[in-house]
């Protein structure tokens, strides 16, 4: 795989159309190839491929290097930053996941259903790769490894387009990956990385309708936006994670605050944080967890009665209540009662993940049925929002529409079925 730069256009050299549909091109027909690979073979590539990332981690780290300090030079909020950087413990973790990927039942060639006519007909749908993915990210280099894992897990070709924030970071990973993956003999067009980062790339892209299946979009709410405006291609679209805690009546007041910290602070800048919480009327302790958040390091933002537990509370605006900080700062509000919580989730969820800390469970599976979420969670973080959690290993994003797949996409997400008719000479009258 060439991770080199390449120039985008001279004179008398590629076009962005021209760019993507070569690329596309030569990927369509690899992972004809790498779809017709054992699943073992599939899988022992991926060790391979983490075993080349360990091999070359000091260099992954340097080129890592370079990236966070010219962000830091670009004035990248710290949420950004958090993202891009890696350290021995994250590319650890990051080598680590193509590797259980590796370990996952492969989807593919899985039957999903069987049926027979009364003509004697017998169906079947099966599993199958998707075919060429692209996939548009964002400031995260672990997304280059997670991407390429599970679309050659999956048997699908990737073209990869990472934002320029990560650019060094992003080819010294995928150097690693390929050789690999060459190693283990999956071709070299099935994971390639756009070698350009001219935005008009992008929009080639988006409309290589036949070329590219499926676009993953991962970022901000413009990249997503531009993504579903622009695509005439299908989209599995991440969106923001407006993420609610709800904390209910019959709440235990110890869980309620290590749940609440935890959601906020663990890690601000990823999209499973918490950026609201509601408070019922009816929890006793509202004022000490209010005040557990303050001494946490948190921003409090809060509407009138909130503002009354504690002087140090911010007075929250309109916006508050929309708004992915992705830094310590949280929207606080009280609310009359589990109805008025639903509502309120209702109105400025993102649909990513919402959660209710009660000891009632008749309540929480009210909360279950009526919060419609990709991810619904009880007594439990929702940092808990991730591939990895779930036992999928890596992922691809977290879908938060309602078609195709919800809530992180893995493997599973990343196949389609085929219609399989077996007859014993049937025709149709």
């Amino acid at each position: 795989m060439n991770t080199q730069t390449l120039p985008l256009k001279a004179a008398d050299e590629r076009s962005p159309d021209d760019l993507i549909k070569q690329l596309a091109t030569a990927g369509r027909a690899a992972q004809r190839v790498l779809a017709g690979m054992s699943s073992e073979a599939r899988g022992n590539a991926l060790k391979l491929a983490a075993k080349h990332m360990r091999k070359d981690a000091a260099k992954i780290l340097e080129a890592n290097a370079l990236d966070v300090s010219a962000g830091r030079e670009n004035g990248l909020s710290p949420a950004m930053l958090d993202r891009l950087t890696l350290d021995e413990e994250r590319l650890e973790g990051v080598a680590s996941a193509v590797e259980a990927v590796a370990d996952l039942p492969d989807p593919v060639g899985d039957v999903i259903g069987e049926s027979e006519r009364p003509n004697g007909l017998k169906l079947s749908r099966v599993r199958v790769p998707i075919g060429t993915i692209g996939i548009i990210y964002e400031s995260r280099p672990n997304v280059t490894a997670d991407a390429a894992a599970l679309c050659v897990r999956a048997g699908n070709a990737a073209l990869l387009r990472g934002g320029s924030e990560a650019v060094h970071s992003n080819r010294a990973i995928l150097e690693s990956l390929a050789d690999g993956l060459a190693e283990g003999g999956v071709p070299a067009e099935a994971v390639q990385l756009i070698p350009t980062q001219d935005r008009a790339a992008v929009g080639a892209m988006l409309t290589a309708s036949g070329l590219i299946d499926m676009i993953v979009p991962r970022g901000g709410k413009s990249l997503v936006a531009r993504v579903q405006a622009d695509a005439r291609v299908p989209v599995l679209a991440h969106l923001d994670g407006m993420n609610h805690t709800y904390v209910h009546s019959a709440a235990d007041p110890a869980m309620a605050q290590e749940i609440a910290l935890n959601a906020k602070m663990r890690r601000t800048g990823i999209c499973g944080a918490m950026e609201t919480l509601l408070i019922d009327t009816g929890f006793e302790k509202a004022g000490d967890l209010v005040r557990s958040l303050i001494e946490g390091g948190v921003e409090v933002r809060g509407d009138e009665r909130i503002q009354s537990l504690n002087d140090k509370v911010v007075p929250a605006s309109a916006n508050d209540w929309d708004t992915e900080y992705l830094d310590a700062i949280v929207a606080v509000a009280m609310v009359d009662g589990l109805d008025a919580a639903l509502e309120h989730i209702a109105r400025h969820s993102s649909g990513h993940t919402d959660v209710i800390v009660t000891g009632d469970d008749d309540a929480a599976e009210q909360f279950f049925a009526n919060v419609d979420s990709a991810i619904v969670m009880h007594n439990a973080s929702s940092q808990f929002a991730d591939g990895g959690e779930f036992g999928l290993g890596a992922e691809i994003g977290i879908a938060t529409g309602r078609l195709h797949a919800r809530g992180p996409v893995a493997l599973e997400g990343l196949t389609t079925y085929k219609w399989l008719v077996r007859g014993n000479g049937q025709a149709r009258p």
